[in-house]
């Protein structure tokens, strides 16, 4: 009895599976005969009105994500300037402190000596974090040639020896660069 109930039910699963796969074949037939429905044939217009919508669509799509593009890229640069002074700030803060600490020094009674040592430390310190941040002094010595990348002629007088002329004579403000930019001409009187 258990081997008919086998049989029986080993039967009914194969009568399931070939329902199952004449249900599938039908199904496709289905498929196929919709695809073979013939197609709408559209005219040339209307191909190329489609097309416009669809450049269109491609436009606006392309237009908003540069605008978005553009008003991020604004406020990173914006954050970016507010911020960008900040390790520079705060680099000079200790040298303020000095300062302070000295101008109290100052007002006591105190040798001048021991002030002077003071001051030069500061400016020694002040001096040491601009040049970590990037900023170099630019050469002008009495007797160098004049430059115009890095120097600024003020004015011009006689030179006052023969060997001076086209080069500089005096050095009224030095000058200073910015990791190779120059930030500030060095004021300078040529020779003539």
């Amino acid at each position: 009895m258990a081997k008919n109930s086998k049989k029986a039910d080993k039967k009914s699963e194969d009568t399931v599976v070939e329902e199952k796969q004449v249900k599938s074949e039908e199904t496709t037939s289905e498929k196929e005969e919709k695809q073979e429905e013939p197609k709408v044939e559209l005219s040339a217009e209307e191909k190329l009105q489609a097309e416009v919508n669809e450049s269109k669509d491609k436009y606006l799509r392309l237009y908003s994500e540069f605008e978005n593009f553009r008003r991020r890229t604004s406020k990173e640069k914006l954050e970016l300037i507010n911020s960008a002074n900040e390790s520079l700030i705060q680099s000079l803060l200790p040298v303020l402190d000095d300062f302070e600490r000295a101008d109290q020094s100052m007002t006591e009674e105190a040798d001048i000596k021991s002030v002077k040592e003071g001051v030069d430390l500061i400016y020694n310190k002040f001096k040491g974090i601009l040049e970590q941040k990037g900023v170099k002094k630019i050469e002008a010595n009495k007797g160098s040639d004049f430059d115009v990348e890095y120097h600024e002629a003020i004015t011009q007088i006689p030179a006052p020896e023969e060997e001076l002329k086209g080069k500089i004579v005096d050095v009224v403000e030095k000058g200073y660069q910015l990791n190779d930019k120059v930030i500030r001409f060095a004021k300078v009187v040529t020779g003539a």
